[in-house]
């Protein structure tokens, strides 16, 4: 597995066991344990896991995942640890790296965020920039549901535009921030928001993200 990735996986399986199996996460309605279900579904199930985003085998994945979650906590956590089976898309580097580094660090952080004691991670620079690799490059999917103009600013200047429309309202943050938002958690990041009130306050509540 890759570096970005293969990290993440095993930082976010730490915070779910610290965690334990009943903690709230960012995700609503589902506890520490169902997010776990979810990641080994994701990775392990693609004949259910496509119900992430098909509508046509949302019960399905539903109930595949329910059944994942009546396991034993402990065997989620290692099954999340030890990483994709070799038949899974996700056991090719190249696809783990594209497809989970962003998957994992939003997990992680539903957990970590998620409890009354959080603090903010610092990320190393290398890790920041490719997390503003993958925010400029699905911007415009993770916006498309914004019902204003969405921008999205470092604050270095660079910016992504996630949704062409007026008004507009600039979202300022560090690149993990930023995805968050983008993410639909909006409450949970560290941003500025910048623009018209009104359009501001519709943002805010707006479902972001996948």
């Amino acid at each position: 597995m890759s570096t970005h990735a293969k990290r993440e996986r095993l930082l976010l399986a730490d915070l779910l066991e610290a965690a334990g199996p009943e903690a709230p996460t960012l995700c609503h309605g589902w506890t520490a344990r169902d997010l776990a279900a979810h990641v080994v579904v994701r990775e392990r199930r693609p004949d259910a896991a496509g119900g992430i985003l098909l509508g046509a085998l949302k019960n399905r994945l539903e109930r595949v995942q329910a059944e994942f979650a009546s396991k034993p906590y402990e065997e989620l956590i290692q099954l999340i640890r030890t990483g994709p089976p070799r038949f899974s898309p996700y056991a090719v580097k190249q696809v783990d790296e594209a497809a989970n580094t962003i998957e994992f660090y939003i997990h992680a952080e539903d957990v970590r965020r998620a409890q009354p004691d959080w603090s903010r991670r610092d990320l190393d620079p290398v890790f920041a920039d490719v997390l503003w690799s993958r925010a400029e490059k699905t911007a415009r999917l993770l916006g498309r549901k914004s019902p204003v103009g969405l921008v999205l600013r470092r604050p270095d200047g660079q910016t992504a535009v996630a949704h062409k429309g007026t008004p507009v309202v600039t979202v300022t943050g560090e690149p993990g921030e930023l995805l968050l938002f983008a993410f639909g958690r909006q409450d949970a990041a560290t941003v500025d928001l910048e623009g018209d009130k009104e359009a501001v306050a519709r943002l805010h509540t707006a479902e972001l993200g996948m």
